[in-house]
């Protein structure tokens, strides 16, 4: 595979997200109005609730609404990554995917680039998001816009890898929303998007608190938590790296056609 060959693809794969991405003006205002959503009406309620809630350094404290922007900003990429996953479900009906895997370039190299597109499009988003919620008065460090930027590029990718794992299991458009529904709502409410861990463990909760260590979009969250106020999570970001590593590796395999899901939809159609 020439250099030259392989920016010709990305290229062609990054603009073909982008301008269908642009053609659905709804999706991107679907994505910024849940977390938005959640910033300002359910913070706004739970704040005398939960007081105020620590960080890292866990003797820091700020203002519940601050400390769900991370967790927000993981149901931005969340979301999108499974926007995506269902875009290769259409794309795979429609014959389009049979036509991307069969061009004459290695075929994770194909899926990596469709995942870097999915990727840069959630970065994207997550940072308007950020914008919209410094003007409602959330004080994130500036600095931390920066430090966050390969944490963010990092969940996203996992995340993105997740939803192209989850577009090999589901055969139709059809069964997207069920499926999802055991994914995205599991994954976002077990974890400490809106609620610090120790507070799972603490009410007696001791199931919830195990899973939701063992929930890789946990520490998508705390990584970019940490960032945010310029610190680097090791044992989170390592876990959200294995994680993507595993996710599309399962994914490239579920895309060969000698043994993932294309050979079993030929024996299908046979």
């Amino acid at each position: 595979m020439k250099l030259s060959h392989a920016w010709l693809a990305l290229q062609a794969i990054t603009g073909r997200e982008v301008a269908k991405f642009v053609r659905q003006g709804g999706r991107f205002a679907s994505a910024l109005v849940r977390p938005l959503l959640w910033l300002v009406v359910f913070a706004a309620g739970f704040q005398n609730v939960f007081g105020v809630s620590i960080i890292p350094p866990y003797e820091t404290y700020i203002p519940y609404q601050e400390y769900i922007v991370p967790g927000l900003l993981g149901m931005v990429l969340l979301f999108n990554g499974m926007q995506s996953s269902l875009a290769m479900v259409y794309d795979r009906e429609m014959g389009v995917m049979r036509l991307l895997l069969t061009a004459p370039l290695p075929r994770a190299y194909l899926l990596f680039a469709k995942l870097l597109a999915g990727t840069l499009l959630s970065v994207l988003q997550a940072y308007v998001f950020l914008v919209i919620a410094a003007l409602f008065g959330v004080q994130v460090p500036w600095t931390g816009w920066l430090y966050a930027l390969p944490v963010i590029v990092l969940g996203g990718m996992m995340l993105g890898a997740l939803g192209l794992l989850l577009s090999v299991q589901v055969r139709q458009l059809e069964n997207f929303a069920g499926t999802m529904n055991f994914v995205i709502f599991p994954m976002f409410f077990i974890s400490p998007a809106l609620y610090p861990l120790w507070k799972l463990e603490e009410s007696g909760a001791a199931v919830v608190y195990t899973v939701a260590r063992w929930n890789p979009f946990t520490h998508a969250v705390e990584a970019i938590r940490f960032a945010l106020y310029g610190q680097f999570a090791v044992t989170s970001m390592a876990i959200v790296v294995a994680a993507l590593i595993v996710f599309f590796a399962l994914a490239v395999q579920g895309y060969d056609p000698q043994r993932g899901m294309l050979k079993r939809a030929g024996a299908k159609a046979a």
